[in-house]
């Protein structure tokens, strides 16, 4: 929301930075990895890219060819973002209002256009120099959720699905307004020379699930993301830009929109300018223009009537951040708390610290993959099950019922609020817990109880719940009733 991201790229930021405070460090607006900054700075705001580590990046990628995977090769930590690649996601959901006001819309056209805005809204939230989201390591998974102004409220699962090739597996629901997204982000980085590629496959689904068709089948988006390109490796000003295609497609509107991301050229154009035109899938037939730049302002023009006006403007949205639950309460294997040593050093910028705590965490991903493979055993993710393309990953879990009903669903399957409980199942793969609930094994036996303290798992232990002792979650967006309040045990061995 990228990534999520926004599922939006594996590369990221936006002009090159213009603060008072990153100026006054370098005449370029870079600052040397390492060299303290003012207090006020944002770390994710500098470019450490200049003199030594231009010098490391040239060193790796001297080695390669142009078309060369870039998916195994280790990057120094001074170009890292203090964020997941699951969390980054997120970023493509902080602007919650337009969907909800897209779901609202009884106007087809209309509502499609909203389903436009809401998407496009996101891409303007990244650091303002190059960084690179923290790769995922198999199993990791990142959770959280927003409490909205209309008293409605947002959840988020995500999980590292798979490692080669990478992919994101993510769902997000507001129940109250029957909205669900579920998408897989599965990039593929490319050495280009002076440029890096990351080519951003996969998809996201935006379902209305209360707008249905004569056969009951929900209205259905299914939105594709840019490629980003990292610009400037090897010489001149490094840049990122999105270029290609964004497709956003909704049959049952028999409408669609593919948006071009334009790439500046050496003498004229832009950054970060688009242009497409809604169309009828049927036809071709175009009914509007929408056209701008994702990081200002993107116009729509009603190409029957010839009226032009904005359809978004980054310097009057507003922002709706998530909220995660406290490290304390994490497992080992949750983005934050796995990756807390290497954030902690970046925002400090010590980068050989970082370096140190990444390959620790890495290392030890290794280990694991080579003992699965000398046992023959295959890696299965806990919270998705498998499902056909462009997906590949949905949520193991079928969420039906009032919006009650699904939000204790939902909060059943991985701790989402502060202070719930893993649940002794937890380590299953959710392809199994999918099958006991088929079968009616796992209906009251893998709820999470809620309580007012939460012990966060050892790295390698197996979460567990305590039998008893429980006391009701203490007020958390007012949904501690939806919560259930006690759990057998169980038994069923993995």
């Amino acid at each position: 929301m990228h990534h999520h991201l926004n599922p939006k790229a594996l590369f990221s930021g936006r002009k090159e930075s213009t603060s008072p405070q990153t100026q006054a460090a370098s005449g370029s607006g870079a600052v040397s990895p390492g060299r303290p900054l003012d207090s006020s700075t944002n770390v994710e705001d500098v470019d450490e890219l200049d003199g030594d580590g231009q010098n490391i990046i040239m060193g790796i990628i001297a080695q390669l060819r142009p078309g060369a995977d870039l998916s195994r090769i280790t990057l120094p930590t001074f170009i890292l973002e203090r964020k997941s690649m699951l969390e980054r996601i997120t970023n493509s959901l902080q602007h919650p209002t337009y969907v909800i006001e897209a779901h609202a819309t009884k106007d087809p056209m209309q509502r499609f256009i909203q389903v436009v805005k809401w998407y496009h809204s996101g891409w303007h939230i990244t650091p303002k120099a190059v960084k690179k989201p923290l790769n995922p390591i198999l199993g990791e998974f990142f959770t959280c959720y927003w409490d909205y102004d209309d008293g409605s409220h947002g959840y988020y699962i995500s999980e590292q699905t798979s490692h080669h090739p990478p992919k994101s597996s993510y769902f997000y629901m507001i129940p109250e307004h029957n909205i669900r997204v579920d998408g897989t982000l599965a990039p593929k980085s490319r050495f280009l020379g002076n440029s890096a590629a990351s080519l951003m496959e996969g998809a996201t689904i935006l379902k209305f699930l209360d707008i249905v068709d004569a056969k009951g089948a929900p209205e259905e988006y299914e939105i594709t993301s840019p490629n980003a390109y990292a610009r400037g490796i090897l010489f001149g000003r490094l840049k990122y830009e999105y270029c290609d295609h964004s497709i956003i497609k909704c049959p049952a509107l028999d409408l669609t929109l593919d948006l071009d991301f334009k790439a500046k050229g050496f003498i004229s154009g832009t950054y970060n300018a688009f242009e497409g035109q809604i169309k009828k899938i049927s036809t071709g037939e175009a009914f509007y223009d929408v056209y701008g730049k994702w990081d200002e302002i993107i116009e729509l023009k009603n190409l029957k009537t010839g009226e032009k006006s904005v359809l978004f403007d980054v310097t009057k949205a507003a922002l709706h951040p998530p909220k995660v639950r406290p490290i304390a309460e994490q497992a080992a294997t949750e983005s934050r708390r796995l990756w807390e040593p290497v954030t902690d050093a970046l925002a400090k910028r010590d980068h050989t610290v970082a370096t140190d705590e990444k390959f620790k965490i890495e290392d030890k991903q290794r280990t694991l993959a080579k003992e699965r493979e000398e046992h023959g055993v295959k890696f299965l993710p806990k919270l998705f099950k498998p499902a056909p393309a462009p997906l590949d990953f949905i949520l193991y879990k079928d969420l039906h019922g009032t919006p009650e009903e699904i939000t204790k669903e939902i909060l059943s399957i991985v701790p989402i609020l502060p202070g719930q409980q893993f649940t002794k199942d937890f380590e299953m793969s959710g392809e199994k817990k999918y099958k006991l609930e088929k079968s009616g094994q796992a209906s009251s036996e893998t709820q999470p109880t809620a309580t007012t303290t939460a012990a966060a798992p050892q790295a390698g232990a197996v979460p567990t719940t305590p039998a008893n002792g429980q006391t009701p979650l203490a007020k958390t967006s007012d949904l501690q009733e939806a919560l259930p309040t006690e759990e057998d045990e169980f038994h069923d061995a993995q």
